[in-house]
């Protein structure tokens, strides 16, 4: 029988130590914080798959650490030793081993802050992703973020494929679609690749030469890809966080919606979690609050005028049309709206006469989450009553 091993970092950390000089005589070539941000990783995925294993982790079942392969993620943390900025320049920094490296960017901001006493560093990442190197610094700052220029001011956020946001104000934020764009370019680099030798485990064949570079290429457009989506969602959640002082959004559950194997590439392609989880951290440095509906909310088949529901509303029904009050306006819009005034019936105020008194789902339609700027969230329903199985039906209501 094989003797049991702690699965904690400190004792990873003294097993590695133990055993480092036999197994890895080249360790010290390289920094300690190599070998000790790995086993803290792995002390962290451990840990994360016995809770789930056990049941006292919620969310989806977290399986077993897997070994990375040479072609992952690569990254290393840096928390000891000799690193930061270097003084009196602002276009190197320093690392340990490595020593003192060239940057792209300027880091001027950073090194104003550590001159004033307003900012500590206090870890240094380094990563590469898309053929380039990153040095991400863990900094204690003193953040002095604007406050919201109407911080009275609610809007409601509805998320689609169509467009990428309805504002309850009437705004139409276009979705880029910038996936769809690099398709083509995409296409012919996988052909490309497929031409070429590449790597095969089973007769142990290394790639060529030919096929790096292509597969180089494609990680390259994938990664622009990717640092356009992101930028694009940045400069929304900014300006949305800036410019109200309550945001309302919906608890899409987007793991379900991309087993929608039509539309799962054009979720994937929104972001919608990124950009939730975008505007409630600025929120939250800004002093504004977040509100997430309930993610039963008929918030599409609900009239924003009189509050009727409608039994059904299919997908392709982009414009809503109350049978109660004769209401007529594009179905997003609609439902922005409804997201909207969801504060209202979190603050005590009076809903609609008829509001929420046809077909209303199980438990309460009008339940929701509320993100404060400390980060608490309020309201959170229990988990005593288990979750009802989500329908196409509903896909469709999140996807809309």
């Amino acid at each position: 029988m094989t003797p049991s091993v702690p699965w904690s970092a400190y004792s990873l950390r003294k097993l590695w130590n133990q055993a480092k000089d036999e197994a890895a005589p080249w360790w010290t070539e390289n920094s300690k914080e190599a070998y000790s941000s790995g086993l803290a990783n792995l002390a962290t995925a451990l840990g994360n798959w016995h809770t789930s294993k056990t049941g006292t982790r919620a969310g989806p079942k977290v399986r077993f650490p897997q070994f990375k392969g040479k072609r992952a993620g690569l990254s290393c943390r840096f928390t000891t030793g000799s690193f930061g900025l270097v003084d009196g320049d602002r276009r190197h920094v320093k690392l340990p081993r490595i020593g003192v490296i060239r940057t792209h960017e300027s880091t001027r901001k950073l090194a104003r802050h550590v001159k004033r006493g307003t900012a500590r560093i206090r870890s240094a990442t380094i990563t590469r992703q898309g053929g380039r190197w990153f040095c991400a610094f863990s900094v204690e700052i003193d953040r002095q973020d604007p406050a919201a220029a109407r911080p009275d001011s609610v809007v409601g956020v509805d998320l689609g494929i169509k467009c990428l946001a309805v504002l309850s104000t009437g705004e139409v934020i276009p979705n880029p679609r910038h996936l769809d764009a690099a398709l083509a370019s995409l296409r012919r680099l996988q052909r490309q690749a497929a031409r070429r030798v590449g790597p095969d485990r089973r007769t142990r064949q290394t790639p060529s030469a030919r096929w790096r570079k292509t597969y180089a290429r494609i990680a390259h457009l994938h990664t622009a890809v990717a640092n356009a989506r992101r930028d694009g969602l940045h400069k929304l959640s900014t300006r949305l966080v800036r410019t109200h002082g309550t945001i309302v959004l919906e608890d899409l559950n987007v793991a379900g919606m991309l087993r929608n194997r039509r539309l799962a590439r054009h979720i994937a392609g929104v972001g919608m979690g990124e950009l939730r989880r975008q505007i409630t951290y600025k929120a939250a440095w800004a002093g504004g609050r977040v509100h997430l509906a309930d993610r039963w909310y008929p918030s599409s088949r609900t009239c924003s005028d009189c509050g009727a529901v409608k039994a059904k509303l299919r997908l392709a029904e982009r414009t809503y049309h109350c049978d109660q009050c004769g209401l007529s306006l594009d179905r997003d819009l609609n439902a922005a709206r409804n997201l909207a005034q969801l504060v209202d019936a979190v603050a005590g105020m009076s809903s609609p006469s008829c509001g929420a008194t046809q077909n209303e789902p199980a438990g309460n339609p009008h339940k929701t989450r509320t993100t404060r700027a400390t980060g608490t969230a309020t309201g959170r329903p229990t988990r005593s009553t288990p979750h009802r199985k989500a329908t196409a039906h509903d896909t469709h209501e999140q996807v809309s």
